[in-house]
This record gives C-alpha cells, structure tokens and sequence, in this order.
C-alpha cells in the first residue's frame, strides 16, 4: 500500500501538475481580474521551475557532494541501487535511463579494483511493468561486460529505497557478509535518503554520488541563468520526490 500511495504523492508534488491546474482553472473562470492573476501564477511557476540556474543553486545544497579518486578506500562492494533502466521486451533489448551512470561507474571502480563486488539492488518500481526485474537484467549485462559472476551479487525484489536497504541487508546477513565495507552508488540527489535508510538497518557504507545536478564550477551563461529548459522540470519532479520521501521515511521511522 506504501508504494501505490507514494506513486500518487509524487503525481500530485509536480510542477508540472501545478502549472496545468492553473491554466485549467484559467480557462473556466470568467472574472477577467482572477483569470489574468491565475495565468500570471502560472507562469511564474512555469519560470521558476524551468530556470537551470535556480535548480542548480538548490541542489548544490541538497545533494552529497563526490568523492575524489584519491580518496578512495578498498571496499569489499560497491552497493549499486536501481532504477536505472527500461526494457523493451519486443526487442529483448535494454534501454538505460540517465541514472545508468550508477552502474557504468560502479563497473568502473570494479575494473580499478575500488570495489571487489558489484552489488546491484532492485526490482521493479513500476505498478505496469511489476514482473521486469532490473537485477535480472543487470546480471546479465554485467556477465557480457566479462564480469565473473562469483563478483555479482543481486537483490531483484525490492521496489524502493526503503526495500532496498532492508533486503539488501537480509542479502548480508544470509551470507554472513554484515562486517564488510561498503560504498554506497547512486545518483547525488538521492544520496541522503538512500545513506539514511541503510543506515536504519545497519549498514554503514561510504557515499559515492553520480549522476549529479550540481556541476562542480557555477555556470553564469545567459542560457543556463535565464532561458527556461523544459528537462529543469523533469528534474524537479526528482528533487520534490526525495524531498517528500525522505520526510515520509523518517516519520514512519525508515530512515
């Protein structure tokens, strides 16, 4: 029930959602004064949401910052959280979504030998496509990277951090595995919720973020601080949604 509801929240938390409702109940009203404040609201909230610059500002804030190379330890894995991908079943084929750089990363600090395991972590968070299990999937993947499989492990139930955290330290304990060290993979945004949920069950994991919004030097183009980018929108639907994950994790004791 948990999942279904939090798909809803996240539906009604968007921006874009916002801005639509707005033009609709424009479009119905007849006061001219109240049409053109409601239409004004819009789109200072269409600006507001759309601007890289603002977003890139907040998240510079929000998300864990990466860690140097040199920094580095030795870690027994590398825990690789999902949602990462799409499948085409028609074409047998793997479509990855931009939080792939999770994985490439992760293949990258195993090949470098940073990590000694790749442990990825997911199942399906769709409610449409509930039996495409993304562990599975990576699995194979990673075999036709030539990675042994003794080097693979996979967690292919859990549908959400919460899950993830929770089965993937059932996943230690049932091979005895609970007092290695660990560094924790996935995009910067979503870090702190992720660091917190482990944390909850146990494991204590170093933090390596990716796939980050908040580029290391400010950018002070006229494009990125002024012109509106319709991908910015999409983003704040992902930032909104660790803002109210984390929240509803931590009062029902998660994280």
């Amino acid at each position: 029930m948990f999942f279904f509801i939090s798909k809803i929240i996240s539906f009604l938390f968007t921006p874009v959602i916002w801005v639509f409702a707005l033009l609709l109940l424009a479009f119905f009203l007849n006061n001219a004064k109240t049409k053109k404040k409601v239409l004004l609201w819009a789109i200072a909230l269409f600006y507001f949401f759309s601007n890289s610059f603002v977003l890139e500002e907040i998240n510079r804030v929000w998300e864990i910052p990466a860690m140097k190379y040199k920094d580095l330890k030795t870690y027994d894995a590398g825990i690789v959280l999902g949602g990462i991908l799409n499948y085409d079943v028609k074409f047998d084929r793997i479509q990855f979504d931009r939080g792939a750089d999770r994985l490439f990363q992760a293949v990258e600090l195993y090949k470098t030998g940073s990590i000694k395991k790749i442990f990825f972590i997911g199942g399906s968070g769709s409610i449409e496509f509930a039996n495409i299990k993304e562990g599975l999937i990576v699995r194979r993947y990673l075999l036709t990277l030539g990675i042994p499989d003794k080097d693979i492990w996979i967690e292919n139930e859990s549908r959400n951090t919460r899950e993830n955290a929770v089965n993937a330290e059932q996943f230690l304990r049932q091979h005895e595995f609970t007092g290695g060290k660990f560094l924790l993979v996935t995009s910067g945004m979503h870090m702190r919720r992720a660091l917190a949920c482990f944390k909850a069950v146990g494991i204590e994991a170093d933090p390596y973020s990716v796939d980050r919004n908040a580029n290391s030097e400010r950018r002070f183009t006229l494009d990125h601080m002024f012109v509106p980018d319709v991908h910015t929108l999409w983003l704040w639907n992902a930032l909104i949604h660790e803002w109210i994950g984390i929240v509803t994790y931590k009062i029902q004791g998660y994280a």
